[in-house]
């Protein structure tokens, strides 16, 4: 298995004094069992269960004290208890409201204990009467291989580090633009990119992506709370890839006869399975960044090698000489916005994109990101920097001087003036292989 950067995640909530059992968030196939079997080396005692499992189910729904569901557990899996550290998995948690509620006794009778519980796509979020362990329980959101994973399991992540050092950047830059577009194509999912790392065929993918789509259509009839529901999230699945990267109405979504609440009401379920993120703008150009939800959304989907196999434009991407100039730059858009969720692991985190409120003339930006309290506007966009124009629009009604621009281009820095107010700011020139490293960068320009 390539490692992934989330092991390190792992690592320190084993090592935290006031560590909780942990609720591990991630749509299908992101890789949660292959990470949690991986991490669960680093332990003298690994217990894995799998609530698919009938047996596995019936034993830890027991009502037992909890020193004795333990002993059992031990005992069921053939395993001996040996001194040290013990991590106890809890594989598809979500099919068994009763296991989740137990999670709080772990917290509270166990805290020597190590538990991770995992659960994938649309199961874990049907509302069901019980007990959810509020405050009892940690979250950590898995999601598809970042193109720094992908770059490390190429065994070629020194030349990000060369990249991000101005001066160097024209010595690795075309090499790694040449793997940004690998990446683009084969996208974040562990199984494809493992596929690429065996087989190094950009278009051998197809039935890895195509189990996958099943599997969404198969999670929503299974599991939606009504038969219309179902149909919606369905259709979503079906139409909603080509709409990847730009602003949606809710209702008639892709040409539908469905309702702005009925549409609504999917793509909510969806989001909190991680399948997609309806990404809302904001108005404002200092913190806090309030979300105008009111106003038309960005669909941005979990990954982009899905998105480009399922709206069927690999071979526009294969063919083109800059991705900006693919699907009117909105594939680059996209995996701008996947890249951006790397930067951290907070299960809270939303996107956002910037519009000018009020009256005059309209401006938008395609992301905006928080950097030490002052909001950053991004632009995925070639061309001059006279062109930005929502860029300047932003700068001219910011507190911040500094924006960043991303691009095919090798990363630079242009000191630059607003066109109307004439305002100094510093436009950092981010190539795509980059974006997984902007927040130090723009750190040191603030």
């Amino acid at each position: 298995m390539f490692k992934r950067d989330i092991l390190n995640e792992l690592e320190m909530w084993k090592k935290n004094p006031r560590r909780k059992p942990l609720l591990l968030r991630g749509a299908r196939q992101v890789g949660k069992t292959t990470v949690v079997n991986e991490f669960g080396k680093s332990y003298n005692n690994y217990l894995c269960y799998n609530l698919e499992k009938t047996d596995h189910k019936a034993i830890l729904e027991q009502d037992l004290p909890l020193d004795i569901l333990v002993e059992q557990l031990f005992l069921f899996l053939g395993q001996q208890c040996r001194e040290g550290s013990t991590l106890i998995f809890i594989d598809e948690i979500q099919n068994s409201p009763k296991v989740i509620s137990k999670l709080r006794y772990f917290y509270e009778d166990r805290p020597d204990l190590h538990v991770i519980a995992a659960g994938s796509l649309l199961e874990s979020i049907v509302n069901v009467d019980f007990s959810f362990p509020v405050g009892r329980v940690d979250y950590l959101p898995m999601r598809p291989c970042s193109f720094r994973e992908f770059v490390r399991a190429l065994g070629k992540n020194n030349l990000l580090e060369m990249a991000a050092v101005p001066g160097m950047a024209d010595v690795v830059h075309n090499e790694l633009m040449s793997y940004f577009n690998r990446y683009l194509l084969v996208g974040g999912m562990p199984a494809a990119v493992q596929a690429y790392l065996e087989e190094r065929d950009l278009l051998a993918f197809d039935d890895i992506y195509e189990t996958l789509l099943q599997a969404y259509r198969d999670d929503a009839e299974k599991y939606a709370r009504a038969g219309k529901l179902s149909d919606v999230i369905r259709f979503i699945l079906e139409h909603g890839w080509s709409a990847a990267g730009s602003t949606v109405t809710l209702s008639g979504f892709a040409n539908s006869d469905y309702r702005s609440r009925e549409v609504g009401e999917a793509f909510r379920l969806m989001e909190k399975a991680m399948l997609l993120e309806l990404v809302y703008p904001t108005t404002n150009t200092a913190v806090p960044a309030m979300t105008e939800i009111k106003r038309q959304p960005k669909l941005i989907w979990l990954d982009t090698g899905l998105v480009n196999y399922a709206a069927n434009i690999r071979n526009d991407i294969i063919g083109a000489k800059d991705i900006m100039d693919v699907w009117r730059g909105r594939i680059a858009e996209h995996v701008v916005a996947q890249e951006l969720l790397t930067l951290n692991y907070k299960i809270s985190q939303r996107r956002q994109f910037w519009v000018k409120g009020g009256g005059g003339e309209s401006a938008e930006v395609d992301f905006v990101w928080i950097v030490d309290s002052r909001i950053i506007p991004i632009e995925v966009k070639a061309g001059r920097n006279s062109h930005l124009r929502s860029i300047h629009s932003f700068i001219d009604l910011s507190p911040t001087d500094v924006a960043v621009r991303v691009w095919s281009g090798p990363l630079s820095i242009d000191d630059v003036q607003t066109t109307i107010k004439r305002k100094k700011f510093r436009l950092i020139n981010l190539p795509f292989y980059l974006v997984c490293d902007m927040e130090r960068i723009i750190r040191q320009y603030l």
